[in-house]
């Protein structure tokens, strides 16, 4: 009998995996791919469109250029996940059955309980937010003058939060524009979690850029023009944008699936409570024993490949891959420099230093990036979008 093999989302997880499943199914399965997008974007390099639009051509990737004639492309939203039936729900198309089903819809906003943050906020998940905010911070600029300069307000500042305030500021100096960047952090410092000396090492970036950083003040309420603070002075924006943290896809909210904030719980192997259903990428939290993998793309990529394999497995009812998170270090953008930080060697060759910066730190992070490019399309395209990385 032909299986049904259905993969929800086209981000890095749902990507990665969709490649390995055409390569490794053959004909031996119907291979469905289901996305509310018809691109893949390369989401970590999202935060550039926030500076230039034109960058978005670059690190969009079409779903249908991606995927074999023989896989199934369904646009649409999914709404639901019924484990019983074995049936995806979509918002506007007819449901579609599974035998196995890959969930990898990645991540919304969780905005805490804040009152008014998410309805005075932007934020950031794909492009369309990238876009928004571009047009909300221009808008803002020319509203404004260099006696009352736009207030730009993002707030969080782990990975997103830098970024999005590094292209904020690339913007501000390109068009001379009058703006003030704050960015808001309700720890007591940038990047919480991480080593001291890379959250020094952007703390540098980000003054340089004349950004103003708050640590260790949370959020209380947002209203539209002012957010206020447990201890601080009310702070104004003009813009406000919120990358404070994740939780699941409300699809998941009735699957019958064992999950912690609507994102599902799995082995080392991806597969969920019900072996029928896998899970991968921010969609899943993966057991990787003292704590889960990390919500990255580094995580994501690493792991795609594995999921796509045991759904091959689980059909040929071998044996399931336990995966390892492997960290291979963090390299972060603010605007046009990068800081990179324990990157782990290529060939043998040891690093001098754990942190660094300038022209190699912001050419490894566009060779990532390329990297992906090239794994999912070609190296040609990938040359194609290296000026925008």
């Amino acid at each position: 009998m032909t299986e049904n093999v259905v993969v929800l989302g086209a981000g890095y997880a749902g990507t990665g995996a969709i490649k390995t499943l055409q390569s490794e199914l053959g004909g031996n399965a119907r291979l469905t791919w289901i996305a509310d997008v018809d691109y893949h974007l390369v989401l970590h390099e999202v935060h550039r469109v926030i500076r230039d639009p034109d960058v978005r051509s670059d690190i969009t990737f079409s779903v249908d250029a991606i995927a074999d004639p023989a896989t199934r492309v369904i646009q649409d939203e999914v709404i639901g996940l019924d484990v019983d039936e074995q049936l995806v729900e979509l918002a506007d198309g007819d449901d579609v059955e599974y035998d196995y089903v890959l969930v990898a819809l990645g991540t919304q906003t969780a905005y805490y309980g804040i009152p008014g943050l998410e309805e005075h906020s932007m934020t950031l998940k794909g492009l369309d937010d990238a876009l928004e905010i571009h047009d909300a911070v221009k808008d803002a600029s020319k509203e404004a003058t260099r006696g009352e300069p736009a207030q730009i307000v993002v707030g969080g500042a782990g990975l997103s939060g830098i970024q999005t305030a590094g292209e904020i500021a690339e913007f501000r100096d390109n068009h001379r524009a009058p703006i003030e960047i704050h960015l808001v952090e309700a720890l007591d410092e940038i990047f919480p979690g991480n080593d001291p000396e890379i959250q020094q090492a952007l703390r540098d970036l980000l003054e340089d850029a004349a950004v103003r950083i708050h640590t260790d003040d949370p959020i209380t309420e947002a209203t539209e023009d002012v957010i206020h603070f447990d201890d601080g002075d009310p702070l104004e924006h003009d813009v406000l944008v919120w990358t404070g943290g994740i939780t699941g896809q409300d699809a998941m909210d009735d699957a019958d699936l064992e999950n912690e904030h609507n994102r599902v719980t799995t082995e080392a192997n991806f597969q969920t409570s019900d072996e029928r259903v896998f899970a991968v990428g921010d969609s899943a939290i993966v057991d990787q024993g003292d704590q889960p993998a990390p919500p990255t793309a580094q995580a994501a990529w690493q792991a795609a490949d594995v999921a796509g394999e045991n759904i091959v497995r689980a059909i040929q009812n071998r044996p399931l891959r336990t995966w390892e998170y492997d960290d291979k270090g963090t390299v972060v953008s603010v605007g046009e420099k990068a800081v990179a930080h324990e990157v782990k060697p290529a060939l043998g060759v040891s690093l001098p230093v754990d942190t660094f910066g300038g022209f190699p730190a912001k050419n490894l992070k566009k060779m990532i990036a390329a990297r992906w490019i090239a794994d999912v399309t070609s190296w040609n395209r990938a040359r194609q979008s290296w000026s925008s990385l």
